[in-house]
């Protein structure tokens, strides 16, 4: 499994910085939904799932959290703490968040709508699949 950190080009000056995200340029997808998540309690982990066909960009605008990624046959570790970086996470790869720091704002880019029908939530039918479709 590779882990790609996607480089988010900074702009600013003495007054501050911006990060421009633009689809099909810094972020490589269409982005149809931006959710993000805050006030999570450091001992919660989030997560527990995969998708079949979603891609998504998980960027730390502010503060710090982990994420374990699990293809079905290397699981690594990711700390995301850097607003510049987004970490993509692409279809089938199981992923949790934990180590949430108490400002941590996790911002989340997806390349489609919700849809229940694409995630995979309980581990053995995510390593049941991963097995039907390597």
């Amino acid at each position: 499994m590779e882990i790609q950190l996607i480089p988010l080009q900074k702009h600013g000056d003495e007054r501050g910085l911006l990060i421009a995200l633009e689809e099909e340029k810094n972020i490589p997808f269409p982005i149809k939904r931006v959710y993000y998540m805050f006030d999570t309690l450091k001992d919660i982990r989030r997560g527990y799932h995969a998708h079949k066909s979603i891609r998504q960009i998980a960027i730390a605008v502010r503060g710090q959290c982990k994420f374990h990624l699990d293809d079905g046959k290397l699981k690594k570790q990711v700390l995301l703490d850097d607003p510049a970086k987004g970490l993509l996470i692409e279809p089938y790869i199981w992923h949790e968040m934990y180590d949430f720091s108490d400002d941590c704002i996790l911002m989340v880019l997806a390349n489609d709508f919700y849809d229940e029908a694409d995630y995979i939530r309980n581990y053995t039918e995510f390593m049941e699949d991963i097995n039907e479709h390597p």
